[in-house]
């Protein structure tokens, strides 16, 4: 299965697994948003932990399936929406474990969870900008500076969890190897916790941000529908389905879709 969600005691565990790059269609995002409702709804969890196998976190949206059938933006829209906002007002903590890239929805469920850690490998990218729509800055303002944010936006370029760390994003970084079980180790911790201190805590927490982030982004999908309905948009999203398809085989894929 390309996502499942694993009990284990107070902790849930909710896993990618969708090769090559963890890139999820429309039906998938879903799902996401459906597990995350389920485990938050379970008394018995205390923790959720967000982790991925492969070469990276998550490479955001299938490109392909938005080149072929553009028309499904708003699904699309709606999905990733309800999956960021399913980590944010989830009733008990999520931490998110990162390597390897954290792309587009990624950077969303990075952005809305409440701890990270990572491995030294990975990195947050939101090219939008050249895949024809635009989105999710608004979680990814929950991480980072205002103009490290705008600057990564404007580029399409990465922010290393190297720099995530040094600005206090990111909780504690570890070798690839060491990840999982470092992350376990924090999701223990806290589920140790009462669920109910862990309920009452992160509502307090999410009531006294000085932003809304799930209402930044609602605002931000207005653009991205407008965006869609542009030429170029089209144009950004096949000239990337060609480069993929001339691309040399030796050379890595790029984790940007799948």
């Amino acid at each position: 299965m390309p996502i499942t969600l694993e009990r284990n005691g107070p902790i849930a565990e909710l896993i990618f697994a969708h090769p090559p790059v963890n890139a999820f269609d429309t039906k998938l995002w879903a799902i996401i948003a459906d597990l995350l409702t389920e485990a938050g709804s379970d008394p018995t969890i205390h923790c959720v932990l967000i982790r991925a196998e492969g070469r990276g976190f998550c490479g955001g949206v299938d490109i392909k399936e938005m080149q072929a059938h553009p028309e499904r933006i708003v699904e699309l829209n709606r999905h990733n929406y309800r999956t960021a906002h399913a980590v944010r007002a989830c009733p008990i903590p999520v931490i998110s474990a990162l390597h390897g890239f954290v792309i587009g929805g990624g950077v969303n469920i990075a952005g809305a969870s409440d701890a990270l850690i990572a491995a030294d490998d990975a990195y947050f990218s939101l090219p939008e900008i050249d895949r024809g729509a635009m989105g999710g800055a608004s979680y990814m303002l929950r991480m980072f500076p205002i103009h490290m944010v705008r600057t990564a936006f404007f580029t399409g370029g990465r922010v290393s969890a190297a720099d995530a760390y040094r600005v206090g994003a990111i909780h504690q970084l570890h070798p690839a190897a060491d990840l999982q079980a470092a992350a376990r180790a924090l999701a223990t911790t806290i589920a140790s916790k009462s669920r109910t201190a862990l309920t009452l805590a992160k509502q307090a927490l999410n009531g006294i941000e000085p932003r809304d982030a799930d209402h930044g982004y609602r605002f931000e999908q207005g653009f991205t529908l407008e965006m869609y309905m542009h030429p170029d948009s089209q144009k950004a999203r096949d000239q990337f389905i060609e480069q993929k398809k001339v691309r040399p085989r030796a050379l890595p894929l790029d984790p940007a879709g799948a």
